[in-house]
């Protein structure tokens, strides 16, 4: 990072009773960067957020604010806004009168809150026919439209989203998920997304942070956590893998009992023992019969828009491989390989 970061957390601890929730937590956003905490159930993510907002207050450490410590500072005094999975939008009023309210609160004039509500809509993609309209006569879709739109009224330096888009049917879901992107890329604003949908972070972010039992336990841009994960658990969190156990021969070989086979280690892997990992896109139908070749049995195919993901049955095991819908489709018997500096090695 090459300037000073607008938010900074250090060794952050959240604490309740004999349950540590968060758990030394150092980490530093960019301005203007869409940041992404992912993580499964009970991981930290949504208590984490809820610091970072001033909901909650740090048990340890420190939360700083372009410099500024803000651990106790409450959440309406900070220059920042939320936009929560529930929305909050005020049922009783109109479209307009919901993106107002921040501006209202602050005691801006009728004409200006009108004209600064107009334009967020439009950053939000809502026309302005909508601003007279009952926020209850509003899609699932335009309602988190209005939410995003009254978030940017705020004219916060970070706004915080947390699963604002886990309600929704998957075709909107696409759609808002570019939207959000390139709302955050038009203004400038730094993001700091929560979800626990993968497909949602590798789309939207610059970064992403995995949580796991409350720890931070990778950071990195979208690419770096899908093809370089530090342990099996983010590679299993990142998206479908096979695994495989082995053990390193003399040879130097990793040798794999269930299949019989034996690999070259990945590039620089240490274990003697652990567990290969190699994702679905990175296996290949092979029409030779080399050493290092995998013989199983099509099972099941099923279809991934332009990818074909087929299941293969092989000593026991059940791989995973894709590849292109368009491509000839192989037989029931097959042999599977693939290339070892696409594979991971994890110390069991």
């Amino acid at each position: 990072m090459t300037s000073a970061p607008i938010l900074e957390l250090r060794s952050v601890e959240k604490q309740f009773g004999d349950l540590l929730a968060v758990e030394r937590v150092s980490l530093a956003i960019a301005e203007g960067e869409f940041f992404t905490i992912v993580g499964p159930s009970g991981s930290g993510k949504t208590t984490l957020i809820r610091l970072l907002v001033g909901m909650d207050v740090p048990t340890r450490g420190e939360i700083l604010l372009r410099g500024e410590r803000i651990n106790e500072t409450p959440a309406n005094k900070r220059p920042t806004c939320m936009v929560f999975q529930s929305l909050a939008l005020f049922p009783h009023m109109t479209v307009g009168q919901n993106v107002e309210y921040p501006l209202k609160c602050r005691g801006v004039d009728p004409a200006e809150r009108r004209r600064r509500a107009e334009a967020c809509l439009g950053l939000a993609h809502l026309a302005t026919s909508y601003y007279d309209r009952p926020v209850t006569k509003c899609s699932g879709g335009e309602r988190q439209r209005v939410a995003l739109a009254r978030a940017l009224a705020f004219d916060p330096e970070i706004l915080f989203f947390d699963e604002p888009l886990s309600a929704i049917d998957y075709k909107l879901r696409k759609t808002l998920e570019k939207e959000l992107k390139d709302i955050q890329r038009e203004t400038g604003k730094t993001f700091v997304y929560i979800t626990h949908s993968l497909e949602e972070a590798m789309i939207m972010s610059d970064r992403i942070g995995v949580m796991r039992d409350g720890r931070l336990v990778q950071v990195g841009s979208p690419r770096e956590i899908y093809k370089a994960p530090e342990s099996r658990f983010v590679s299993e969190f990142m998206g479908e893998v096979n695994t495989l156990p082995v053990v390193r021969r003399d040879d130097g070989r990793l040798f794999c009992e269930p299949l019989g086979v034996a690999f070259d280690p990945p590039p620089g892997a240490a274990p003697s023992r652990g567990v290969l990992v190699v994702r679905p896109e990175d296996m290949r139908f092979a029409e030779d019969d080399a050493e290092d070749a995998i013989r199983g049995e099509i099972f099941n195919e099923y279809l991934l828009g332009s990818r074909v993901q087929y299941q293969v049955r092989a000593g026991g095991v059940t791989l995973l491989v894709e590849r292109l819908r368009d491509l000839e489709r192989p037989g029931g018997e097959t042999r599977l390989r693939f290339d070892p500096a696409d594979s991971l090695l994890f110390a069991e």
